[in-house]
């Protein structure tokens, strides 16, 4: 087997490295790459730790081959804020409603969440749990997880709401 050259969009980045055609993505990130916040986990797609987002949407690593992102655009953990002070209104959320306790599983939740608040805004606490239920969690039970996506897509859903009409009287 012959490696090949890749080049992918990576967090807001391009990337080229050659890779074996059957190397996994989880691979490249952690070992070639150093984002670490991809977590390996199960290694057979069934706890969501590896979660990434692939155009934006989300996909499982440790099932993903790297030859198969060439062309296309990665987004981690890593990409999604650009320092403890500018986290996105979903990570601020995790942390706020305690859903991190050990924070193994955070960076699969969050990366899935994203996707689905992309998709749907405002989501009820039913189609939270629909969308995440590929992700596994050992600590929380969920309930802070769930909260926490309720909150970031409440306070979207305020930010995005017009103020007073321009010229408006106040009272």
């Amino acid at each position: 087997m012959e490696p090949r050259v890749i080049r992918f969009r990576l967090n807001g980045e391009w990337v080229r490295l050659s890779v074996m055609p059957n190397e996994l993505l989880i691979n490249v990130l952690r070992e070639k790459l150093h984002l670490t916040g991809t977590k390996y986990w199960c290694g057979i797609g069934e706890c969501g730790g590896c979660t990434v987002l692939l155009d934006g949407e989300p996909v499982l690593s440790c099932l993903t081959l790297a030859v198969d992102v060439d062309g296309r655009k990665v987004t981690t953990i890593e990409g999604l804020a650009t320092g403890e002070d500018d986290l996105t209104p979903l990570q601020r959320a995790f942390i706020e409603e305690g859903a991190i306790q050990c924070g193994f599983c955070t960076p699969g939740f969050i990366l899935t969440a994203q996707a689905l608040l992309r998709e749907n805004p405002n989501p009820t606490e039913e189609e939270i749990r629909e969308y995440v239920r590929g992700n596994l969690c050992r600590c929380t039970g969920y309930v802070s997880i769930i909260r926490a996506v309720k909150r970031a897509a409440s306070e979207a859903v305020k930010s995005r709401r017009p103020g007073p009409a321009a010229g408006a009287a106040s009272g």
